[in-house]
C-alpha cells in the first residue's frame, strides 16, 4: 500500500493499490471470525465493569489455548530430540505467561464495590473451573485426580482433561531426554503412573546436576534445564499476581466456585513444578 500526505497532514490511500472492496473477498474480520468473537460478550448485570470481568477471562483463554497448542508442540519435539524446535516453543509459552501476568493489571483495576456489584450475577462460575488452565496445570505435572470433577458434567471436556492428566507431563518428557542421551535417570521416572503427582528424586538432581556441572559438554539439555526453569519462574508469577489481585478485590471471602479464595490460592503458590532444576542452584 502506497500513501500520500496533504498539506494538513492527512494520509490519502493511493486507491489504485490498495484494495478496499471486500465484496467478493475474505477480509480481516471474516478470517479472524470477528463478528462471533466480538459478540461473545453477554453481560448479566447493568455493571458498567462486567465488560472488564468477561473480557479479562475471554482473552485469558485465548492465550491459554496458544499455550496448549505450544506446549503440545514442545512436547512432541522434545519425546522426538527435536530440541531446537522444543526451546523456540517453549520460549514463547513463557512469553505468554507474561501476556496473562500483565492481565492482572488490568482486572485489578476493578474495586471491591464494583465487583462486589456483579458477583451475584456469576452465580457459582469461577476460573477454578476453567478446562483449559486444568489442562496446563497437569501438562506442566501438576496431577490431581479431584480436579476432574468439575468437568465431569461436560463429557466432551471431560476426556480432553482427562487424556492430559493420564499423559507424561512435560517434565516427564524432559526426563526421558535426559535417559536418551546417556543421564542416568532412574527407570521408575521413565516408566510409572503419570496420573500420580511428581515426587522429587535425589537421583534425578545428580543427572541435572551433571548437565549443570559440564554446560559444554551437554550444551543442549542445559539449555532445556533453563527453557524449563524460565517457564516455571513465569508461572509462579502469573500464581502471585492472580493471588495478590483477588485479596486486593475480594480479600479473604471465598471464591465463587467454592474454593477458599485467597487462602487456596497461596497454597498453591508453594507448588514446585520442576523441583530439581531449583535445588540444584543450592548444590552446584
Amino acid at each position: 500500500m502506497t500513501s500520500s500526505t496533504t498539506p494538513a497532514g492527512a494520509t490519502i490511500v493511493d486507491q489504485e493499490k490498495a484494495q478496499l472492496d471486500f465484496s467478493s473477498d475474505m477480509s480481516y474480520g471474516d478470517y479472524l471470525h470477528l463478528d462471533e468473537l466480538l459478540g461473545a460478550q453477554h453481560p448479566l448485570s447493568p455493571e458498567h465493569n462486567e465488560m472488564l470481568f468477561i473480557v479479562q477471562h475471554q482473552t485469558s483463554e485465548l492465550w491459554m489455548k496458544l499455550m496448549l497448542h505450544e506446549l503440545a508442540g514442545a512436547m512432541q519435539n522434545l519425546a522426538a530430540d527435536r530440541l531446537q524446535p522444543c526451546f523456540k516453543m517453549l520460549a514463547r509459552v513463557s512469553k505468554i505467561m507474561e501476556q496473562l501476568v500483565h492481565a492482572w493489571d488490568v482486572l485489578a483495576t476493578m474495586t471491591p464495590p464494583e465487583y462486589s456489584a456483579l458477583r451475584p450475577y456469576l452465580a457459582k462460575s469461577s476460573g477454578f473451573q476453567s478446562f483449559q488452565y486444568r489442562q496446563i496445570e497437569f501438562a506442566l505435572g501438576n496431577k490431581n485426580a479431584a480436579m476432574l470433577k468439575p468437568h465431569a458434567h461436560r463429557p466432551e471436556l471431560l476426556a480432553q482433561v482427562q487424556r492430559m492428566y493420564e499423559s507424561p507431563s512435560l517434565y516427564d518428557e524432559a526426563l526421558k531426554t535426559l535417559a536418551r542421551h546417556g543421564l542416568p535417570v532412574p527407570v521408575n521416572y521413565l516408566q510409572r503412573d503419570w496420573t500420580l503427582a511428581y515426587v522429587a528424586s535425589a537421583e534425578v538432581e545428580q543427572a541435572w546436576l551433571t548437565v549443570y556441572r559440564q554446560p559444554e559438554q551437554y550444551w543442549d539439555l542445559y539449555q532445556l534445564g533453563e527453557k524449563l526453569t524460565d517457564l516455571e519462574d513465569a508461572f509462579r508469577l502469573w500464581r502471585f499476581r492472580h493471588v495478590t489481585t483477588v485479596e486486593r478485590i475480594i480479600g479473604f471471602k471465598r471464591g465463587t466456585g467454592g474454593t477458599s479464595g485467597v487462602s487456596y490460592l497461596r497454597k498453591m503458590l508453594d507448588v514446585v513444578l520442576f523441583p530439581e532444576l531449583w535445588k540444584l542452584r543450592t548444590d552446584l
